[in-house]
């Protein structure tokens, strides 16, 4: 069946920066965000990184006031809304590295998602790469919500394989509270990456799925700093 205009991508923008191309494409009502060549995300569902920050914040011990949550990765901004329509959330840190998806959403059609939570008080925007900020700050979070990659066994770039290494879950160690929780969303299980969670000295490693159209579920990677 041939695919009709209405359903063929135009792209909006296109930028070459330190990382590499990131291009912003429309799609019939939805946008895509498109880097080196590689689909990232788009709007059209929001399900599994909803899940991502809902997993996290269910995770946290009761009783914690006005927890804290850093999202590495700001993408279409479906987790960044949803974290900021829930009051239970405190400070909410949002990483992201790519300047031209900062740009869509404070002067682009990305608005349309994000535009409340960007207002929201609680919400800081940190234009910096993920893996250096999450190496280098001091600031510790009671929860991490990654989703900067297809998981972790299919990343953007060649740098984003660190986070996931012994180094970089370490570094995600260091930054969250006793109790904190780590949450990377992943578009396929990885039992590999449980595995590194655990050696990392991470707790109550577990996943949870959301049914996607076609193929693998959508997968929430969940760990606790036990300490």
């Amino acid at each position: 069946m041939p695919v009709t205009d209405a359903h063929r991508p135009v792209v909006l923008d296109r930028r070459d920066g330190p990382f590499g191309e990131v291009v912003l494409r429309e799609r019939g009502e939805d946008y895509e965000i498109i880097a080196n060549g590689c689909f990232l995300m788009d709007t059209s569902d929001g399900r599994s990184e909803r899940l991502l920050v809902d997993a996290a914040l269910a995770a946290l011990p009761a009783g914690r006031p006005e927890p804290s949550v850093l999202i590495g990765g700001l993408g279409v901004g479906f987790s960044l809304a949803h974290a900021a329509a829930e009051p239970r959330w405190g400070r909410i840190t949002v990483v992201e590295r790519e300047e031209a998806i900062v740009d869509w959403h404070l002067e682009g059609p990305l608005g349309r998602i994000s535009r409340a939570a960007l207002a929201d008080p609680r919400t800081v925007i940190l234009r910096t790469d993920l893996v250096a900020h999450l190496g280098t700050a001091t600031e510790r979070y009671d929860a991490l919500c990654l989703d900067i990659d297809n998981g972790p066994d299919w990343t953007v770039t060649e740098d984003n394989g660190s986070l996931y290494s012994a180094t970089g879950l370490a570094a995600c160690r260091a930054r969250l509270k006793p109790g904190g929780v780590l949450a990377v969303w992943s578009a396929q299980p990885s039992e590999d990456f449980g595995e590194s969670l655990r050696n990392a000295g991470f707790r109550a490693v577990s996943t949870e799925e959301v049914a996607v159209a076609r193929g693998v579920p959508d997968v929430v990677h969940l760990a606790l700093r036990g300490d």
